[in-house]
């Protein structure tokens, strides 16, 4: 659902934050925006990069979980498809008509696997990540079961030690299984590395990278011997994607959270040692607040606390202003150091939140602001779908 008009069915504040056509100081807070020119700002500059280094950008829905926002990467910055992380997000996207879909992970319960195996019968590519020669046979059972193909990524741990195998070997055994089965394809590779993304230091996260890419060129080569090319080698994500692009192995990018940009990934730096959010990226994505309490002097209280937001990654901050700080919150109130007594009751606040992903996912609707003004409405799409 996108609106771009106003709708005689909705009422601000029952069903949505804000209409098109309202001033940004009469949307209802506390909610995301989106700041439309940063974002196609952005979409623009990774479709761009991506076209000039002949490389394939598969944006990743599980930071925005939005089909109007994924269809906006697709046109305006030519996203070839989305990497989804769960089955139910991959079945949204899947029913909005996006025809190339990555479950970048595994699925092993027998009700997901076959849920998988319908996907491709909205008349979309399906690849899931496979780390284990036991999922082979399920997986193609199922793909059997409903007619369908399913492709497959070997994935590779290739430093987060979470998923994946770790040596050349056992990849080509999992492919091997792969090839072998019916109603599957082996397609490639799933090398995310993604415990290096949010180092802050260029160079620290070139040496993690490295070391991937070596790890990932020896796979393929073991590949390429026993007569199984991958079509796609897909990772990189954006505090790599460059490294991965100048690798000469992988032909895939997976970025996501350059688009909204947050907190966390801002503080990393550039090559030249500057913040990424303060040239490479533009900040997109804000908690709209507003200040709800000044009772006690050099504090404002917003209402902006931990139910609009996460702060595993650290705590929000207020964007374009270095007189106040947001420096706590509970349940539903954000503390904001004020200590000059600056602000006032109402007054509106963009904050950039810690984490973008899961901050998202606990709201309903993304608010599109050009210009001071709502020019569109756009549902969290895959909001809580995480099964």
């Amino acid at each position: 659902m996108h609106m771009n008009a106003r709708s005689a069915d909705l009422e601000v504040g029952f069903d949505v934050p804000a209409l098109p056509g309202m001033r940004e100081d009469e949307i209802q807070t506390p909610c995301l925006i989106v700041d439309l020119d940063a974002l196609e700002g952005n979409i623009r500059k990774m479709g761009d990069y991506a076209k000039a280094h002949g490389m394939r950008h598969r944006a990743h829905g599980k930071m925005h979980k939005s089909v109007d926002i994924l269809k906006l990467q697709q046109s305006l910055g030519g996203a070839c498809g989305v990497c989804c992380q769960k089955v139910s997000e991959a079945e949204v996207f899947a029913r909005a008509g996006i025809t190339d879909i990555l479950v970048s992970n595994q699925v092993r319960d027998p009700g997901k696997i076959d849920r998988l195996a319908r996907l491709p019968l909205h008349g979309a590519r399906i690849i899931v990540c496979l780390d284990d020669v036991a999922n082979v046979a399920d997986l193609s059972a199922a793909a059997q079961r409903h007619g369908t193909q399913l492709d497959c990524f070997v994935e590779i741990d290739c430093g987060a030690g979470r998923c994946g195998v770790k040596t050349a070997p056992e990849v080509v055994a999992i492919a091997q299984a792969v090839a072998a089965a019916p109603n599957l394809r082996f397609a490639g590779l799933q090398a995310y590395q993604g415990a290096m993304q949010h180092i802050d230091g260029y160079e620290e996260r070139r040496a993690k990278l490295d070391a991937a890419i070596a790890q990932v060129r020896e796979a393929v080569a073991a590949l390429n011997r026993e007569g199984l090319e991958p079509e796609l080698v897909s990772g990189g994500g954006t505090g790599s994607y460059y490294f991965e692009a100048g690798s000469g192995v992988y032909n895939e990018l997976q970025c996501g959270s350059y688009a909204f940009m947050d907190a966390d990934y801002g503080r990393i730096r550039d090559r030249d040692g500057n913040r990424i959010d303060a040239g490479e990226w533009q900040n997109a994505l804000f908690i709209l607040t507003s200040v709800m309490s000044h009772a006690k002097a050099d504090k404002a209280i917003c209402d902006a606390g931990l139910k609009v937001q996460s702060v595993d990654s650290g705590l929000p901050f207020v964007f374009g202003r270095d007189d106040v700080k947001y420096i706590k919150c509970s349940d539903e109130h954000g503390v904001i150091d004020d200590p000059e007594g600056k602000l006032k009751v109402n007054d509106r606040l963009r904050l950039v939140p810690g984490h973008c992903d899961p901050t998202c996912n606990v709201h309903d609707w993304y608010v599109g602001v050009r210009n001071g003004r709502v020019e569109t409405l756009w549902p969290v799409s895959a909001r809580g779908k995480a099964y």
